[in-house]
C-alpha cells in the first residue's frame, strides 16, 4: 500500500479499505492506544476462529450431502 509523500512514521492518518461492497473506515483518532489495538487483534482472532467452524461445518455438510446424494443414485 503506497503513503502519501508527507505521511510520516508516527503519524494518525485515516485508512479506507473494501472488502466486496463493504466500505470500512478507520477514523483519525490521537486516542488510539496498544490496549485498543490488542482488543481489535483478540476481535480479529475470535473472528478467524468463528470462520474456521463454519468452513469445518460446511465440508461436513457437503460431506453428508455428497454421501446421500451417491446413496440415492443407488436406488
Amino acid at each position: 500500500m503506497s503513503q502519501p509523500e508527507d505521511v510520516e512514521e508516527g503519524d494518525v492518518v485515516e485508512i479506507v479499505t473494501t472488502t466486496d461492497d463493504v466500505q470500512v473506515v478507520v477514523p483519525k483518532s490521537s486516542d488510539f492506544t496498544s490496549d485498543g489495538a490488542q482488543r481489535m487483534i483478540q476481535e480479529i482472532m475470535l473472528c478467524s476462529r468463528d470462520l474456521d467452524i463454519i468452513k469445518e461445518k460446511t465440508k461436513e455438510i457437503e460431506q453428508r450431502l455428497k454421501n446421500m446424494i451417491d446413496v440415492l443414485g443407488k436406488i
